[in-house]
């Protein structure tokens, strides 16, 4: 799940009058309409509507996907009637929209409402959204919890497809294959996508399709941590410390003209852990193995209390004691829907070439 909130330290003051939770409502899609021209310039018709207590409400998200307007609450859920409310201000400002609630505030973050009559039939319902070109399917309900596609990864997406064609790529931490088939439809001729989920590496597979570009993908299920290290050429056991590892794929070594690394701020698996707060650079190390000398890692870290130039400086550092001094580290920023008011935005992303 992508984090919507605040850096530590900000306060903002929440309307609880339904007036006043839907001028805000309001005032966020307004302030997005020049950059929803540009995005649809750009053949994407999905965006961020209301980025949180970014601005002003903590705890809910708006994001349009096409024909869809998702709404999630995160802290608390939201009565029938300013949900109607909200429905009413997207009608009137971005017409043709089906409006989904999911209330998300229950314990981990599951979806915790049921959805009745209309939003029943919009929230099942198969759809496509399309972002620089490329079509991804989308609903606003399934089996998960998270959307199938992360917006603020958007400009990520854009930067990989620029340099993509002829590329190769490593995709991991997958999810449904956004950058993969993002990358795939930019004309990579290889592109592996990872992930432990088989049910999200499947809407990967559907997106593919979609594309027309599966010949080139391929999804592949598994533990990040046993494909990297094998990828780079190092040997992972069967067994630890006499206790017998899950099976995992055998793979030959392989280096790649661009890695994505976009882990979850924390997993445990008996390969390893992720913990993109305390150590990023467990993970990083065997990642390094598998770029190119004339490739480019971008890394993500989407935890907002991580300082970005603290995160840069444990990039450098990794890579220096590896053996893979980093030669330039560009810093890819959200477009203007994921606004942070206090220069700390939960997603920091790094292109990082060797």
């Amino acid at each position: 799940m992508r984090p919507a909130s605040l850096g530590q330290g900000e306060q903002l003051t929440v309307p609880t009058s339904v007036t006043g939770l839907t001028d805000m409502v309001r005032r966020a899609i307004e302030r997005r309409a020049q950059l929803a021209e540009r995005l649809l310039s750009e053949d994407t018709d999905c965006y961020r509507m209301l980025h949180g207590a970014q601005e002003g409400l903590p705890g809910v998200t708006l994001d349009r996907y096409g024909s869809l307007a998702l709404l999630q609450t995160f802290h608390e859920p939201l009565p029938d009637a300013v949900v109607a409310a909200i429905d009413a201000v997207v009608d009137a400002l971005v017409p043709g929209l089906d409006l989904v609630y999911n209330d998300r505030s229950g314990a981990g973050s599951r979806v915790g409402n049921r959805l009745a009559g209309a939003q029943r039939v919009a929230g099942k319902a198969a759809r496509a959204t399309r972002e620089h070109g490329v079509r991804f399917h989308i609903r606003g309900r399934h089996r998960g919890s998270d959307p199938w596609l992360f917006l603020d990864l958007r400009t990520t997406r854009r930067a990989i497809m620029g340099e993509a064609s002829g590329a190769s790529l490593l995709n991991l931490f997958a999810y449904t294959c956004g950058v993969g088939v993002a990358a795939a439809f930019a004309g990579a001729h290889r592109v592996l996508n990872v992930d432990f989920a088989e049910s999200s590496l499947a809407v990967g597979v559907d997106n593919a399709v979609l594309n027309g570009v599966h010949a080139r993908t391929t999804e592949l299920v598994s533990d990040v941590f046993p494909v990297v290290r094998q990828l780079g050429g190092m040997r992972q056991p069967a067994v630890d410390r006499g206790r017998r590892l899950p099976p995992f794929p055998r793979l030959e070594p392989e280096s790649f003209d661009l890695v994505c690394l976009d882990p979850p701020p924390v997993a445990r698996s008996p390969f390893g852990v992720v913990d993109i707060l305390r150590d990023y650079q467990t993970l990083l190390k065997p990642v390094l193995r598998v770029v190119s000398d004339s490739g480019a890692l971008y890394c993500t870290n989407n935890l907002a209390r991580v300082a970005e130039d603290e995160w840069h400086a444990v990039l450098r550092r990794c890579a220096e004691r590896h053996g893979r001094p980093v030669r330039s580290l560009d810093v890819i920023r959200p477009d203007d829907d994921f606004p942070s008011l206090d220069g700390r935005p939960p997603l920091k992303v790094a292109r990082l070439t060797f």
